[in-house]
């Protein structure tokens, strides 16, 4: 990696594989930092985007949400004591991401790392963790109560140990979590398919679809929560002034846009607090799979193939 340039993987059109070149380093704005990855998580919403280009993406963006590496400059209005910091982020769809030798993210907006936890480990966090707290945040606490999870894959093996910490009785509804599984993230129940379900529950936390959650709102008690991690019931499922469910939708990437300085400060401060935990042992996470960064397209289609959390390596110099 050279002062004024550094490697990077760009978006060439929907469907396409990304492509290899290198990047001029950008100017920092006064509240921005240059942070060199020595990781990179990757997460569905990155080959989604990539096959479909919702946003209309022009040809050289860098794709990428989740990194991990240590700050080598700073803006004008940023402390320089930062660099040298081993820090984690959630960069916005936006703006040019995590694969590549180098991101430019806002300094309020990074988690610094435990000490102990490696730059790879941790780059298959912050869009699964922090989503996980988003969702279970939208619930109101009632312990005892139970929770049905549906889908489990990162995000909600995550939101379900949060969800136990809280005093809620947990049941999950899938069909590949085993029993194993089941007792080591604690959860009470698992049901095989939503025939099975044959009591009410105080939320519902879906991480299949927006058409998948709403089949589940009948389950739920009068007064009762359903939140949607991929998408949003649009429409009501209930008359007005009947149960008077409350839906909630998660949506990580929209804070980048609609959230202001002390949501992202309490949205950090909750981050590095549920590193320290994973650090601890308190909450479980598998290890991701890594691939070398040249291997970039492959670990993405790795990733949509198995679902398995992946994450690239660092740029070699």
């Amino acid at each position: 990696m050279t002062d004024t340039a550094f490697p990077a993987w760009h978006f060439q059109k929907a469907g396409r594989s990304l492509y290899r070149e290198s990047l001029e380093t950008p100017r920092l704005a006064d509240d921005e930092i240059l942070i060199e990855n020595s990781a990179s998580g990757i997460n569905p919403v990155d080959w989604k985007f990539i096959d479909d280009n919702p946003l209309n993406w022009p040809k050289g963006r860098v794709p990428g949400v989740d990194g991990t590496g240590i700050v080598i400059a700073t803006g004008k209005g940023i402390d320089d004591e930062m660099v040298g910091q081993r820090i984690a982020y959630h960069q916005s769809l936006k703006l040019n991401g995590s694969f590549a030798a180098c991101t430019v993210v806002k300094a309020s907006r990074v988690m610094q790392l435990p000490g102990k936890m490696s730059y790879e480990f941790a780059a298959a966090l912050p869009c699964p963790m922090l989503t996980a707290w988003q969702a279970v945040s939208k619930i109101p606490p009632k312990p005892g109560s139970k929770v049905l999870v549906a889908g489990m894959g990162s995000v909600n093996k995550i939101a379900v140990q949060l969800l136990t910490r809280a005093d809620f009785e947990v049941h999950a509804l899938s069909g590949s979590l085993t029993s194993e599984e089941a007792q080591t993230l604690g959860v009470a129940a698992v049901h095989r398919s939503a025939d099975d379900l044959r009591q009410q529950y105080f939320a519902v936390i879906d991480a299949v679809g927006p058409d998948n959650a709403a089949g589940l709102v009948p389950l739920l008690t009068a007064n009762g929560h359903v939140v949607c991690i991929q998408g949003r019931i649009e429409k009501p499922v209930d008359p007005a002034f009947t149960r008077t469910i409350s839906y909630h939708e998660v949506a990580l990437g929209a804070l980048h846009d609609y959230g202001s300085a002390q949501d992202w400060h309490e949205l950090m401060l909750e981050g590095e607090a549920l590193l320290d935990d994973v650090q601890a042992g308190l909450i479980i996470v598998e290890d991701p799979v890594l691939f070398p960064f040249k291997e970039l397209n492959e670990a993405l289609d790795h990733s949509k193939q198995t679902k398995e959390k992946t994450v690239l390596g660092k740029a070699p110099d």
